[in-house]
């Protein structure tokens, strides 16, 4: 502790703040702290604080943006299981996780006397840019850090393929896609999955509209869309993507599904009211929270990681109004 206070300009006693996690800091110091602990390699002691203390019954969640549905919900899981399990909730949000926002905040929550670190999301960030202390107990969720920590994931290639075969099924001579943000894993993964399973059908993949997660970005690609009378069917990387661009096909004099099928992702509650009601693919996000808590846990009885075990989550098909039998010809 004296080598970072001497590395940092401050008194022992503000490293000592600084790694409890104490408000009384004013930020440009923690900074400078922290990233003298992290050039240092210093840990505080945590069996040490365990024994002064017992354990601190305190989980950190590192989140990207949290204002989005599906991880606002996987967070609402982790705060109901963290609570029934007695233990609190530390929350960080990283907006950028390709940034050295990411690595920041890692340090920041791994200095604190957390049990265990849940990561909600953080897009395609690998684990470079994470600075946790050996032995820390760490459960992550749909994102690049899948199969280097213990993980909670929806099986969403069985999702898309579940989609995918509906529509064909439907007699759709191809399906067009409409992506989530490049920065995101799980749009990444919905966007691959679709071209592949088109290729296995023997269909040339058509070229994927860009978009994000939020309806805006569904009804511009709507408006794209609507211009090409040989469109049928749109795959949208999630719910709100699709109800954007319900709209504008509406707008735009194409029905749906009579004319345009369009399937959703996520499984949203307002799918079920929307007009048409939406089919799309069902996510339980509570239950990925959950489940990261529920690996957490595991590893604080086992006092430590035991290898990058991984719970698959099913997804579930939820057929509804907005697909139909494609248009006959003429």
């Amino acid at each position: 502790m004296a080598d970072v206070a001497r590395l940092a300009g401050v008194s022992s006693q503000t490293v000592s703040r600084v790694s409890s996690g104490a408000p009384n800091v004013r930020q440009v110091t923690r900074r400078r702290v922290l990233q003298a602990m992290d050039q240092l390699g210093y840990s505080p002691n945590r069996a040490a604080q365990a024994l002064r203390r017992g354990s601190s019954r305190t989980i950190g969640v590192l989140t990207q943006q949290i204002q989005r549905t599906g991880e606002a919900l996987t967070t609402a899981g982790v705060l109901e299981a963290a609570t029934e399990a007695g233990y609190a909730v530390n929350l960080v949000q990283v907006a950028r996780p390709e940034s050295e926002d990411l690595h920041q905040a890692s340090v920041r929550l791994a200095h604190q006397d957390i049990d265990g670190l849940v990561v909600v999301q953080a897009g395609t960030a690998g684990p470079e840019r994470f600075s946790l202390p050996p032995g820390m107990p760490v459960a992550v969720s749909d994102s690049a850090l899948v199969g280097h920590y213990p993980s909670a994931s929806a099986d969403q290639v069985q999702g898309v393929r579940d989609a995918v075969g509906h529509l064909l099924a439907l007699g759709h001579r191809t399906i067009h896609h409409v992506t989530g943000p490049p920065g995101s894993q799980s749009a990444l993964i919905r966007r691959a999955t679709w071209a592949r399973c088109l290729q296995e059908a023997g269909i040339a993949p058509p070229e994927p509209v860009p978009g994000d997660w939020d309806p805006a970005a569904g009804y511009r690609a709507g408006l794209r869309l609507a211009r090409d009378p040989e469109v049928s069917a749109v795959l949208c990387a999630n719910d709100e993507i699709a109800l954007g661009l319900i709209r504008a096909m509406h707008e735009q004099g194409r029905r749906v599904p009579e004319d345009v099928s369009v399937v959703g992702f996520d499984g949203l509650a307002l799918g079920e009211f929307s007009f048409p009601p939406l089919t799309t693919v069902r996510l339980d996000f509570r239950q990925h929270g959950r489940a990261m808590v529920e690996l957490i846990l595991e590893q604080v009885a086992a006092g430590g990681p035991q290898g990058a075990r991984s719970m698959v989550i099913p997804t579930e098909m939820v057929i509804r109004a907005s697909t139909a039998p494609a248009p006959r010809p003429g």
